[in-house]
């Protein structure tokens, strides 16, 4: 008999699970997080403190939940707007950010922080971490190949389900491409991602037709229209950002 499905802990809380659906795919490959990644599907009432441990999505939850006014940055409003998009990231403050985020990765090697000014549109948002503080953005020129996979694998993907086995789902979704020195987004693609794995899965099994959110290997969970919408919006508000910074730099 197949073991049961386990899903990330913290049901009467949606915002922790939902930072666990998102954040467990590079958690399990040790690229960010605790050491122990099983920790985030099992934190329940620790998943704030399981969370701190993520230094590069907190400083962006603290940002948003405090131009909005919330309390809590694992609120699921907050988590879905770093993850996902929305409103909410209207709200920021793009000079505190920067301040925050240059306070944050003091001493790090990044890629485009240092060449961002406060009157870019710049989002509170994990495509903004993934090309414009992680480094791999710099090395686009010299060999994009390694940098192009890590920062597709790397952002929060949007995508349609075209089948589903019993552990993975062809995904049609636009690829990361660069070419003329520009980040862009390509043509459909289809992509082979995990969404269950040895009785884990970060969502309910896919169905054909489905519109998912991806990071790296995994099926994070599905997004409405106004989500898929939002994810778009953010990730291309980004990439403009970064082609105009790389032409000034």
């Amino acid at each position: 008999m197949a073991p049961a499905t386990r899903y990330p802990a913290g049901r009467s809380h949606p915002g922790h699970a939902l930072f666990a659906q998102f954040a467990y795919p590079p958690n399990e490959l040790g690229y960010c997080g605790p050491q122990d990644a099983g920790a985030l599907l099992r934190a329940g009432g620790q998943t704030v403190t399981v969370a701190r441990e993520f230094d590069g999505a907190w400083p962006y939850l603290q940002a948003i939940a405090d131009c909005a006014g919330v309390a809590d940055p694992l609120d699921v409003e907050v988590v879905r707007s770093y993850w996902v998009g929305g409103p909410r990231l209207g709200q920021v403050d793009a000079a505190m950010l920067l301040d925050r985020l240059r306070s944050a990765f003091a001493g790090q090697v990044t890629g485009l922080l240092a060449d961002i000014d406060a009157q870019a549109t710049v989002l509170a948002h994990h495509s903004f971490h993934v090309c414009v503080v992680y480094p791999w953005v710099r090395f686009l020129d010299r060999d994009p190949a390694t940098p192009l996979r890590v920062l597709q694998s790397c952002r929060i993907r949007w995508g349609t389900v075209v089948s589903v086995d019993t552990e993975h789902v062809m995904l049609e979704s636009p690829p990361l491409t660069f070419g003329t020195g520009r980040l862009s987004l390509g043509d459909p693609a289809t992509e082979r991602v995990r969404w269950r794995r040895d009785g884990i899965s970060l969502t309910a099994a896919p169905r054909s037709g489905d519109v998912v959110a991806a990071h790296w290997d995994w099926v994070c969970g599905p997004l409405t229209g106004t989500e898929a919408t939002a994810l778009m919006t953010a990730t291309q508000s980004t990439l403009d950002l970064v082609n105009t910074a790389r032409m000034r730099s």
